[in-house]
């Protein structure tokens, strides 16, 4: 048990200090994971808002899909889009692979499905009222949305938490996709498996101790928009 003692406390102390690595390797996962959660939330909150709106056939198949696919392993992700932008993959040319734009597309695509299935669920919530006053007031169909999506924002705000907290705290899309290179692609949860192998534990402690505190901030940040819809 000493060693893991002993790991705190070396964890600690590269906290304190901030250390460079340490701030490098939280740095890439920051700026990860938020391109990512932007890209997901700019396709996905439409989505959801014009499944929730829209009568068609085969709806109910899309609301299942989307379900489903809030469950899919990363590792499912992250083969997909390796055979996309690998060498021998129809993207190959464009060189992604190894890169932070292929761990961004992969998270993109990892968050998708969890920001619009909660923003169509939060959309699905919304009073129809509120469309029709709009569209009595004298709005046009774009503007009666604006008022439907203002209407349910905290909502919304949730859905695209969740969506960070998911691709943030995830690890097989970046070791995958990302290929765990220092300085450049090695984010927490890859930094972790890698220094944990090593036998080094007090910076895998340490960034361990990051992805809590920002899990924990997500999930407080996440109580608190649910408690203001309610």
């Amino acid at each position: 048990m000493d060693y893991i003692f002993e790991g705190l406390v070396a964890a600690f102390k590269l906290i304190i200090s901030l250390d460079r690595e340490m701030l490098v390797i939280a740095w890439v996962s920051l700026k990860i994971a938020s391109i990512s959660t932007t890209l997901a939330t700019l396709l996905g909150v439409p989505f959801g808002f014009a499944i929730a709106i829209k009568d068609f056939w085969g709806k109910r198949g899309v609301i299942t899909l989307l379900n489903t696919l809030m469950a899919l392993p990363t590792v499912v992700i992250g083969l997909l889009v390796y055979s996309l932008v690998s060498r021998r993959g129809p993207l190959g040319g464009m060189g992604l692979l190894y890169t932070p734009w292929a761990m961004v597309i992969g998270q993109t695509i990892l968050a998708f499905p969890i920001v619009a299935a909660l923003s169509l669920s939060a959309t699905s919530g919304i009073d129809k009222r509120v469309e029709k006053t709009a569209l009595s007031l004298g709005a046009n169909k774009f503007q009666a949305a604006l008022f439907m999506l203002a209407e349910g924002k905290f909502a919304m705000l949730s859905a695209i938490i969740a969506g960070f907290g998911r691709v943030f705290a995830e690890v097989g899309v970046s070791m995958m996709l990302g290929g765990n290179i220092r300085g450049f692609t090695r984010n927490i949860t890859t930094a972790i498996a890698f220094e944990t192998g090593k036998g080094e534990f007090a910076l895998g402690i340490a960034l361990g101790l990051i992805l809590l505190s920002v899990a924990f901030s997500i999930n407080i940040l996440f109580h608190q928009l649910q408690c203001k819809r309610a």
